[in-house]
């Protein structure tokens, strides 16, 4: 067997390995409507490719290779020789195959909404089991500011001043060039930052993925909200405050327009009585959007946590639980799972979190610093995670 193996490999040889790094393509003017591609290729053939800075696709290594001659503007019909000569199956599967994978981009390309990370419906490839050559996300403290009264809602000891504008420049540009995909604004609160669209515009022209964690209050502001899609902003996460009128005006406003949007509940012994009341509007205002995050203040909660996700899937929500949460006194990162579930094993792989004066964490509230983006050249930050 092994004798007939080494015979076909000498007559039949598969094709070299595909070089890692990132691929970008844009369509030719004549292509309607015009789209955007960058593929980031592992050293193991898997692959992320990003759509119009807008959705990120995870890929196995058949699907990779596709998107590499994609990219490459390849027709199908050499697509589908490569991956025969590969894969040692009969040309016309190949083909086959190839169509399929050509029409299932084209979809997403012309869908104007979708969760900003998918997976295309090949054998799936698990984000956080691999190792990777840069994380999938970089979650970017812009500020530990908020617009509350009580200023130790955020770590604020350990950062002793907000990088400036240029300085998150650079940041953005290592993040491209280290290959992250996706970036996502955060805090504190990043809407009092006033270069906040500014720099969502830096990460959507470079190629990224843009997203926001906020409390929502001022995108209930029309002019401002209109601003932040207007400079790219890809997709938002919300943190519910249900008793705030200008956050559920925001959620509403927000689910008319063209962006993805999660909503962060925090489930507490005050709010737990009302609890399923606060889901049921939150479908209605939430409507076709309906992405949802929760956790706890408690740990003695963790039982209701259980029965309320268990609903919020009867409602149709889909739960999201890889997103970090913003900080507050009722909001700790470390109840952000719900305990049937494994550990989040995200942190310090799929993604890194960035403080305000530029350190590097695991992922927040981990307070292990992997080094300094700004200062620190990123493979060592990558290096420094054991």
């Amino acid at each position: 067997m092994k004798k007939l193996q080494s015979i076909r490999e000498r007559f039949f040889p598969a094709p070299g390995q595909l070089p890692s790094g990132f691929h970008p393509f844009q369509s030719p003017p004549e292509v309607n409507p015009p789209y955007r591609l960058h593929l980031r290729l592992e050293n193991d053939g898997t692959g992320i490719l990003v759509v119009n800075a807008k959705t990120v696709l995870h890929l196995n290594q058949t699907a990779a290779e596709m998107a590499y001659h994609l990219v490459k503007n390849d027709p199908v019909d050499v697509i589908a020789k490569e991956i025969s000569k590969r894969y040692r199956v009969p040309y016309q599967e190949a083909l086959n195959d190839s169509h399929d994978f050509l029409e299932r981009i084209q979809s997403i390309i012309e869908t104007p909404l979708l969760d900003p990370v998918t997976f295309l419906d090949f054998d799936r490839v698990d984000p956080y089991s691999q190792k990777l050559s840069a994380p999938y996300r970089l979650d970017c403290a812009v500020t530990y500011k908020t617009g509350d009264e009580v200023s130790h809602m955020a770590p604020v000891e350990r950062v002793k001043r907000e990088l400036l504008t240029d300085e998150w420049k650079v940041i953005l540009q290592k993040a491209w060039q280290a290959g992250i995909p996706q970036i996502v604004f955060t805090g504190g609160e990043p809407t009092l930052r006033p270069d906040l669209c500014e720099l969502i515009r830096i990460t959507e022209n470079q190629g990224q993925v843009a997203g926001l964690l906020t409390d929502g209050k001022r995108l209930a502001e029309h002019d401002y909200f209109h601003k932040l899609l207007q400079s790219g902003l890809d997709h938002v996460m919300i943190n519910l405050d249900p008793d705030s009128t200008q956050v559920w005006e925001a959620i509403k406003d927000v689910a008319n327009e063209d962006l993805f949007m999660t909503v962060h509940f925090t489930l507490t012994g005050k709010n737990k009585p009302e609890a399923r009341a606060i889901l049921e509007k939150l479908g209605q205002k939430m409507g076709q959007n309906h992405s949802l995050s929760l956790s706890v203040n408690d740990p003695v909660l963790s039982k209701d946590l259980t029965d309320l996700r268990n609903y919020a899937v009867q409602q149709g929500f889909e739960i999201s639980w890889d997103l970090p949460v913003p900080y507050s006194a009722s909001n700790p990162v470390s109840m952000e799972l719900d305990p049937e579930f494994e550990p989040v094993r995200g942190a310090g792989n799929a993604w890194l979190y960035v403080e305000p004066d530029g350190d590097v964490l695991p992922g927040q509230g981990i307070t292990q610093v992997l080094g300094n983006i700004l200062t620190d050249p990123f493979e060592k930050i990558w290096n420094n995670r054991g």
